[in-house]
């Protein structure tokens, strides 16, 4: 198929369209606001409406009322009824389920919005399915999330929000792209099998026929209030969620700042820093970044070096009892480190991280490796979350914060680099990127992919203010020739970053 992705668009809104009768031009093209205030000046003359939030008498399980008000239908114009209930999904948080019918015209509508505010986060939801029962998976799809099948190469854009099930939202995309095809057959004959080929492809893993799953299917939300629903005890493959800091664009998009602000906020940068070369691709905080929960009391702990320490936690997402562990490990030839690792068994939130002990060193460190054979891909490398982590071959920066504190080898470096960066480029960005930036992102994956397969060489640099950070020498304890290590004084910046020209010790 030459063009498998589509962005479907599943907008139940209704559409003008060419009437019998001939309205007036001023009624076709006015306002939503002039037609509200023309409904509201007639309900104020005839004062026959009551625009007041009245009770139902109806309920969900746990007692919540549903509540209805008059309002306007942007169908025929005219008063309609929307009932509005607020509940709680299990596991995930609250929410407000609306549904508008209107008893002229016979419109509906239905969509759901957040109860709670922005998360401090966003997320990304990813479920696979395995079995035809798992298309029964309820799913929160709030207005600013994008949904992808991976297997499909099919990517739905934000729309209205919906409390649906994964069937469903596939069920609508067929209708979707089925509404238009007769006329499609007619004016565009050429298009018409390659829709429809789409539309039998989705028939086909709906009905699970053989061959098809698994189906994988994520949900990225940077407003964080999105969900898809987890089964307590199931394999840990088949469902995860990620929480990662929004860009500067994210923000905007969600109204959190301005553009002004980020265009401004950049161009300080750029005064601040005008030795950084514009050509570097650069990670901001924008990579998924593990929540670490903080541990709930002080415990005496013993023999920690060679135990795994668990302690009681509370869940970050659905706020349950859960257990957070806790090992110290010595790295030879560098420090210890310990690894804290949580995982919720009631909505399977997962995060781990690694921290460095001891004092606080009197100079930074800058680490040095030209990585030459594809073994070095092995060594063991310590990035804490003060470090930064430059590849020029690459154009790739990583800032301090991304990624958080990472114990792992060079290859389990770049691997989740290259997945975190793709997903984030070609899932939110793809439908506004220009073809030249695309092209620039293509190669650079390719140029990362070689990498990994040990096809170049390159070099990785870590600058770290706190000397946290680690890579494995292979010739220890004689020096490596591959690896250079060099001490330098910190700036006033980042002390001042780190809360160090703050900090008195007298």
């Amino acid at each position: 198929m030459e063009d498998s992705n589509i962005d479907t668009h599943i907008d139940k809104k209704p559409r003008l369209s060419m009437s019998s009768e001939k309205q007036p031009e001023k009624e076709v093209f006015a306002s939503v606001g002039d037609q509200a205030q023309s409904v509201d000046d007639n309900n104020n003359n005839n004062t026959s409406t009551n625009n007041e939030v009245r009770q139902t008498g109806a309920a969900d399980a746990e007692g919540h009322p549903v509540q209805e008000v008059e309002s306007l239908c942007m169908n025929c114009h005219k008063n309609g009824i929307t009932r509005m209930l607020l509940t709680r999904i299990p596991y995930f948080r609250e929410i407000i389920i609306m549904s508008f019918e209107c008893p002229h015209c016979g419109f509906k509508n239905s969509e759901i919005q957040p109860a709670a505010q922005i998360a401090e986060k966003g997320s990304r939801y990813v479920l696979k399915i395995e079995d035809k029962k798992d298309f029964n998976r309820q799913v929160v799809k709030s207005e600013t999330a994008t949904v992808k099948f991976n297997e499909l190469d099919i990517e739905i854009p934000p729309q209205r929000g919906q409390l649906i099930n994964v069937e469903g939202i596939l069920q609508d995309m067929i209708t979707d792209l089925e509404s238009d095809q007769e006329e499609r057959k007619k004016i565009q004959p050429e298009l018409y099998p390659k829709i429809q080929e789409v539309i039998d492809n989705i028939k086909s893993y709906i009905n699970a026929d053989e061959g098809t799953l698994p189906l994988t299917v994520s949900i990225d939300d940077p407003a964080g209030n999105s969900w898809i629903e987890y089964v307590p005890g199931e394999p840990s493959h088949k469902w995860a969620m990620y929480e990662y800091n929004r860009t500067a664009e994210q923000n905007v998009y969600l109204g959190l700042i301005s553009a002004d602000e980020v265009a401004q906020q950049k161009q300080q940068n750029q005064e601040s820093q005008p030795e950084e070369k514009s050509s570097n691709i650069t990670l901001a905080n924008n990579i998924a970044k593990d929540t670490v929960i903080g541990l709930s009391d002080e415990t005496d702990i013993e023999n920690l070096s060679n135990e795994v320490q668990t302690f009681d936690a509370t869940c970050g997402s659905c706020y349950k009892p859960c257990s957070t562990h806790m090992k110290s490990v010595n790295i030879p030839h560098f420090k210890e480190v310990i690894i804290m690792s949580t995982v919720c068994d009631h909505c399977g939130y997962k995060s781990n991280e690694v921290k460095t002990g001891g004092e606080i060193p009197a100079k930074g460190k800058k680490i040095t490796l030209k990585v030459t054979d594809p073994e070095d891909l092995a060594r063991d490398i310590l990035k804490s979350e003060t470090c930064g982590l430059n590849i020029p071959e690459l154009n790739l920066d990583l800032t301090p914060g991304t990624l958080g504190g990472r114990f792992t080898t060079i290859e389990g470096l770049l691997q989740q680099v290259s997945s975190e960066l793709h997903s984030r480029v070609f899932t939110q960005t793809s439908d506004s990127m220009d073809e030249e930036t695309k092209t620039n992102w293509i190669n650079f994956f390719a140029k990362l992919k070689d990498a990994l397969d040990g096809k170049i060489g390159f070099t990785i640099i870590m600058v770290d203010p706190l000397a946290s950070s680690y890579i494995q020498n292979v010739y220890a304890p004689d020096n490596d020739p591959n690896m250079e290590t060099e001490e330098f004084e910190r700036s006033f910046e980042q002390n001042e970053n780190l809360g160090l020209n703050d900090m008195k010790t007298d």
